[in-house]
């Protein structure tokens, strides 16, 4: 059997694109102009940005403080270049740590409240590295049915066993955790913000739950970092930070990088910087990478007004869609999602607002469960009423066909 053969398929047959669950094969979107993906940018001032030619208000982005433009964290990443150059050219375990990253690790543990810090390459490795360095053979790890790809990816490259739990359901997960056997390691895994509908887990019931059964708690508090619980995360937000025992967070979102961290004891960072391949065998984050997420850590703690005003934002724009009749779920963050129901409609609602002047994200399964495919929208702390204004014309105009 010729092994390319399904990827022929996928891009010329619309039925075998249909029976993978896509609404179509990408050629076939493509030419009816309802291709949301791989859209290059020209131009991109955070809050606009132009493709080409046209300008557009961008309400698809992670830049939740807006840092990702500004002058200071710009003058931070130019200036790490000029003095360390473009890379490290090699992992963290042998040439690639720079000063730098230890100062960035330990101005994360203290922000966070934690012992310790470690700076991974990426988000999805810090999780991929630390889930897979934790879980032996005997281990189990407790899975939300809706946490990240990184996440469950992380699991499934661990010796241990993955268990699932409903979608923040408490009762349920302490049914899982009653279920595990005496004596495994057990590890409980969930997003803080989860981010395609923007819930947060409820952490203040998660975590009595996982101390009750002994469980250890990891939260991927990717998108909630910078947003929630003033800055510091929804383990702040819920008051139980000192009962989660590893945070993991990006660079990505809110402090205008790339790169991800994980946070906890001591003795737990010091056991994955020893055991997580992710961070082993990958080039370190580059200089420019790692003075930029200094820089906007800096302006966070400096400017906790940028998170009143990213959550302000939101809450306006998440009255204002349900006043247009739009379904937006149970967010309470930045990520206010307009659920459309199958992956067709979601589709033509994206094109639609993004021929009106709007550019957005759409989810369809896998990536949101079956029922609840949607436009995943999100605001920035330099979003002005005006681009606000423009955006909810464009939603009326849409709601009113």
């Amino acid at each position: 059997m010729n092994l390319f053969e399904k990827c022929d398929r996928f891009m010329n047959d619309p039925t075998y694109a249909t029976s993978m669950g896509y609404p179509m094969n990408p050629k076939a979107a493509e030419a009816l102009g309802l291709y949301p993906y791989f859209i290059p940018l020209d131009e991109t001032e955070g809050t606009t940005v132009s493709i080409r030619g046209r300008r557009l208000v961008m309400i698809g982005s992670n830049n939740y403080l807006g840092l990702t433009t500004d002058p200071r964290v710009r003058q931070a990443a130019t200036a790490a270049v000029e003095q360390f150059g473009t890379s490290c050219t090699g992992s963290r375990f042998l040439n690639g740590t720079l000063a730098m990253h230890h100062e960035l690790e330990e101005r994360l543990a203290r922000f966070l409240g934690k012992e310790c810090a470690l700076v991974f390459s990426t988000g999805y490795q810090a999780n991929l590295g630390t889930i897979s360095a934790l879980l032996g053979r005997n281990d189990i790890v407790v899975c939300d049915k809706e946490d990240h790809a990184s996440i469950y990816d992380g699991c499934r490259l661990s010796l241990g066993r993955m268990v699932r739990y409903r979608h923040n359901d408490v009762g349920d997960l302490d049914r899982v955790l009653s279920g595990c056997p005496e004596g495994a390691g057990v590890l409980v895994v969930v997003d803080g913000v989860f981010s395609m509908d923007g819930e947060l887990a409820p952490l203040d019931e998660i975590v009595p739950v996982c101390h009750a059964h002994g469980a250890r708690i990891l939260v991927d508090d990717a998108h909630g970092i910078g947003v929630t619980g003033r800055g510091r995360g929804t383990s702040a937000q819920f008051d139980v930070a000192d009962g989660v025992d590893l945070i993991v967070g990006t660079f990505s979102k809110s402090l205008a990088s790339v790169g991800g961290f994980v946070a906890g004891s001591e003795a737990a960072i010091h056991w994955i910087q020893h055991r997580a391949r992710s961070l082993i065998f990958s080039a370190s984050l580059p200089p420019s990478n790692t003075a930029a997420a200094l820089a906007a850590l800096e302006v966070l703690e400096a400017e906790p007004e940028r998170v009143d005003r990213v959550n302000a934002v939101a809450d306006r724009m998440r009255e204002a869609y349900r006043e247009l009749g739009f379904d937006v779920g149970e967010s309470r963050t930045p990520i206010v999602p307009i659920i459309a129901g199958k992956p067709m409609d979601a589709m033509m609602l994206w094109k639609a607002v993004f021929e009106g002047g709007v550019y957005t994200n759409v989810a369809i399964p896998p990536a949101v469960p079956e029922g609840k495919s949607l436009l995943r929208t999100s605001y920035m702390a330099t979003h002005t009423d005006e681009q606000m204004d423009e955006v909810l014309q464009v939603f009326a105009r849409v709601a009113s066909r």
